[in-house]
């Protein structure tokens, strides 16, 4: 039996895996770079091991230093979350060579699925269908990659060679593997996945189908499970192919063999995911499972029964960024001053801060298991409305085989009460309130997922849910995940991985009439907090001014008004109702809104039924001190490291508006910073390997003259 497991990540997964831990009586261990030394995984953990240094590559992707680190904690097991290490055979095989349990697929089924090109070529002598390469457009990928690094699309064959150079340099820095192939890239295509789960004894479920095509530079942003719309043939056909391509590597553990189906409804092979998928949740809802513990137990040498849980209602899941769509997805990092997803339930078993349940959740069964040997039991969950979703993992009972299959409307009681349509919201977060985001790691701050007994209601669930959620701190995705939720396209099932380059301008669009009542809510709540007597006494005669800068998408804003004895005067028929420094409630076009006011050293947040906004103020007179960049300046838009320059690039040089002079690397991705203008490169500032913050002097351009 294990006893205590680290796990060899950071983030919400760590916190995660955590949850389960607890749950099952195991104990915790987390290592952490000095960047990360406050952070939440660390505070969550039993102990925690120091990794010297801050970049992933000095630390959390060090796999002699994370076994060391488990060792010295005292561990007996090494979860490898997902990313760093996670698909590291090397690592895995480490992991076993120390004595220690490897919570994974065994390093000989990483190692073939590790290259994407070897992994193809298995599957289709396996009778699983791959793409072939042929005429443009192209997709060129890292045949070690993933999350989209070492990737880039080609419409034009003598643009080909200058793009697999460069997806060779990021895979190189990304994976230490600068292999890349190419193959065809299918326009309109759907990203469909099959989570699978098999044990070392012969047994693989096949955990139903997931929808991932809502993706932004090749990542996943919302996934669901079901995938809707495919019909009960293709998602048979889908699920037959990832058993047969579980069965020709031997796979043992939890992983995901993912699909690209075309629009005309053929699926093709893209790989095996060696590991715990982001969006694992939603399968877990749908099964009513908790997939960690089952591939603890796994681990242990436990036997998966004769089948899966049946499926149950809708799940939805939404990746919450530190990061500005309007800006070519531009990562953020500052500290999160709040994040406030529904209203937090009170006595979570297990204690730690998530997931967060509100409403009730599956029910499930499973199937017998077999006469003999260790089973690996789904048994019914506590009726807690705040209950974690997760499964107890126990032996089986008379009483548990008794009301295997039970429908969740049959089963009575609090089953009832989901069937009449109530669902619940999960929440996954490595971040807590006073926590950094840094430009080291990845900008992802939670996952949200919705559970409800029908697609429309979940969705529905879910927007609602993130537009009310109070996230104060950096710029986040959130205004783009509850407008993608309710856009016509996503809620009849017809998206596809072009998504967002069809629709993000209208999906970002600024929100001009409310912000502006957000910014005058926000000033008469500043008003409050400075007035000595109160918004109501010792006024001046004089209206007020104040200004703002709406972020991110940098409107200006002038709030003019006046409080008299008669209260609010200000233009657009908007009567003041009620009035504090954290507070304001407002009559606008007959309707009463309360606006929540929450005021930081450096920006403004106000929370409304219809959603958030956050202003910066502007002073009333300009900085006379304050000089302006000289024209044609590149400065960083982020803080990053500069990991190379183009080919050519140096002073003097003549460029292009538009061409690539640079990249910047900031949380796992790289950023290509162009030229602005067609001129003569006259200063070059950016030193590859050198450390850039926001705002730093990368390189000037001159303009040509206007003939």
């Amino acid at each position: 039996m294990i006893g205590s497991v680290l796990v060899a990540n950071r983030g919400e997964i760590a916190c995660r895996v955590f949850r389960t831990c607890r749950e099952l009586g195991i104990a915790s261990a987390a290592v952490y770079s000095d960047a990360d030394a406050g952070a939440l995984h660390v505070r969550e953990a039993d102990v925690a091991v120091r990794l010297p240094g801050a970049a992933a590559a000095d630390t959390y992707l060090r796999g002699d230093a994370v076994v060391r680190a488990a060792l010295a904690a005292g561990a007996d097991a090494v979860h490898p979350g997902y990313g760093f290490l996670s698909e590291s055979a090397a690592f895995a095989r480490a992991v076993g060579e120390a004595g220690l349990v490897w919570i994974g697929p065994p390093p000989a089924v990483i190692e073939a699925m590790a290259s994407k090109t070897r992994a193809k070529r298995i599957m289709s002598e396996a009778g699983v269908p791959v793409l072939v390469a042929g005429e443009p457009p192209l997709l060129v990928k890292a045949a070690a990659g993933g999350g989209g690094r070492g990737m880039r699309v080609v419409r034009d064959l003598a643009l080909l060679d200058a793009e697999v150079a460069s997806a060779r340099a990021e895979a190189m820095a990304a994976f230490g593997d600068d292999e890349v192939f190419v193959e065809p890239y299918v326009e309109g295509g759907r990203h469909v996945e099959v989570q699978i789960l098999a044990d070392a004894h012969g047994t693989v479920w096949a955990l139903g189908t997931r929808d991932c095509s809502l993706q932004r530079r090749h990542q996943k942003v919302i996934e669901e499970a079901p995938a809707p719309g495919l019909g009960p043939e293709l998602a048979e056909e889908l699920t037959r192919a990832a058993v047969a391509a579980a069965r020709a590597i031997g796979y043992v553990g939890a992983g995901t063999v993912e699909f690209l189906v075309t629009p005309e409804g053929r699926p093709f092979f893209l790989e095996v995911n060696t590991r715990l998928q982001v969006e694992h949740p939603v399968t877990e809802a749908v099964y009513g499972l908790d997939l960690v513990a089952l591939q603890i137990r796994v681990a242990e040498g436990a036997a998966l029964g004769a089948g899966p849980p049946m499926a149950s209602g809708h799940a939805v899941e939404a990746r919450l960024y530190a990061e500005d769509p309007g800006a070519g997805w531009r990562p953020q990092v500052g500290v999160v001053r709040e994040l406030s997803v529904g209203v937090r339930c009170r006595g979570l078993r297990g204690g730690g801060p998530g997931p967060y349940i509100y409403g009730p959740e599956p029910l499930t069964y499973a199937a017998p298991p077999p006469a003999s040997g260790p089973q690996i039991h789904v048994s019914a969950p506590d009726p807690h409305p705040c209950a974690p979703v997760t499964s107890r993992i126990s032996r089986p009972t008379a009483a548990h085989h008794a009301r295997q299959h039970v429908l969740p409307q049959r089963a009575g009681g609090w089953a009832e009460t989901r069937a009449e349509g109530a669902g619940y919201v999960r929440v996954d977060t490595g971040f807590g309130p006073g926590d950094t985001v840094t430009s080291h790691y990845d900008p992802l701050l939670a996952k949200v997922i919705a559970w409800a007994p029908t697609r429309p209601e979940a969705i529905r669930l879910l927007a609602r849910t993130l537009e009310r959620a109070r996230i104060h701190g950096p710029v986040t995705n959130r205004d783009l995940l509850v407008r993608s939720l309710r856009h016509e396209e996503f809620a009849a099932g017809r998206m596809n991985t072009a998504f967002y380059g069809s629709y993000l301008a209208e999906l970002t669009a600024p929100r001009r009439e409310s912000s502006a009542i957000a910014a005058l809510a926000a000033a008469i709540a500043d008003a409050q907090g400075r007035s000595r007597f109160g918004g109501w006494r010792n006024l001046p005669s004089q209206p007020q001014e104040k200004r703002y800068r709406s972020v991110p998408d940098g409107e200006a804003y002038t709030v003019r008004y006046r409080l008299t004895r008669h209260g609010l005067e200000v233009e657009g028929g908007v009567r003041l109702l009620e009035a504090s420094r954290d507070h304001v409630v407002l009559e606008v076009g007959g309707l009463r809104v309360r606006y929540d006011v929450s005021a930081y050293d450096d920006r403004i947040h106000v929370d409304a039924p219809s959603g958030s906004y956050a202003f910066t103020p502007l002073p009333r007179f300009p900085d006379p001190t304050a000089a302006p960049a000289a024209p044609g300046s590149l400065l960083a838009p982020m803080p990053g490291t500069v990991v190379r320059l183009a080919d050519g690039v140096a002073e003097g040089c003549p460029v292009k508006a538009g061409q690539a002079l640079l990249w910047l690397e900031a949380m796992k991705m790289e950023h290509r910073v162009v030229s602005p203008a067609t001129g003569t490169l006259t200063a070059l500032h950016a030193v590859p390997g050198h450390r850039v913050e926001v705002g730093s002097l990368l390189a000037v351009v001159t303009e040509e003259p206007t003939p």
